[in-house]
């Protein structure tokens, strides 16, 4: 099994899933005590959500490469950015590193085509809804991307980051998700994206009237694929 190398911390919550999915992964298909060979460095978020709402993406795209770095000498064989929004620098990652880089938009496209589907609603944080860095990269790969509208892009925001980053998970907000998910539908959206690590702690399939591709799991189970 190769090493894994995660680029984690943002936030640990959902740092913590991926931990957790890779090893229940690798011990699903391997059996017995396996479990996922990982190298992790976690990043103190408060330093990146600084750099996030300063507009400074330089700055923590050179954070994040050379914790990259870090992972690629301490042996890491393939590396992992455990978070939608940092994807914006992953070119950043990519440069300053030699070993593969498992895209979460490249997997997560693949499982929207594979299940026959075109045009996809997104929900993430405002970075990743606003920016054209994640939408993109998945239209280059034969989707049509809807995200909210204004109002319930910030509302969707503001509970990534008020609440599921710091652990807390209320059946409020997840009617609120549920409003926007449904109205996604209503936009025709055939599927919906959960493109926010911590959005897989709040809401799933059961609160979605159409598919749900959660960018999480397909992530990991790609990367646990190419490490097996």
């Amino acid at each position: 099994m190769k090493l894994i190398g995660m680029l984690g911390g943002m936030s640990w919550e959902s740092t913590a899933e991926y931990y957790r999915l890779a090893n229940e992964i690798v011990r699903g298909r391997v059996g017995g005590l396996a479990s996922a060979r990982i190298l992790l460095h976690s990043v103190d978020f408060a330093e990146v959500e600084r750099m996030q709402a300063a507009g400074d993406w330089d700055a923590s795209g050179r954070l994040l490469a050379e914790a990259a770095r870090g992972l690629e000498r301490g042996g890491a064989e393939l590396l992992v950015l455990c978070t939608n929004t940092m994807h914006k620098v992953a070119d950043a990652i990519t440069a300053a590193t030699d070993v593969p880089f498992v895209h979460i938009a490249d997997v997560t496209a693949a499982a929207v085509r594979a299940a026959g589907m075109q045009r996809v609603g997104l929900l993430a944080t405002g970075y990743t809804m606003e920016q054209p860095f994640l939408r993109d990269r998945l239209e280059s790969r034969g989707l049509s991307v809807i995200v909210p509208e204004a109002a319930d892009r910030a509302e969707v925001h503001r509970i990534i980051y008020d609440e599921l980053c710091v652990g807390q998970i209320s059946e409020p907000s997840r009617a609120v998700y549920r409003d926007v998910i449904r109205r996604l539908v209503d936009a025709g959206a055939e599927g919906i994206i959960l493109g926010c690590t911590e959005i897989e702690l709040l809401v799933g399939p059961d609160d979605s009237p159409v598919p749900v591709f959660p960018t999480t799991r397909l992530h990991v189970e790609a990367a646990i694929a190419a490490a097996l």
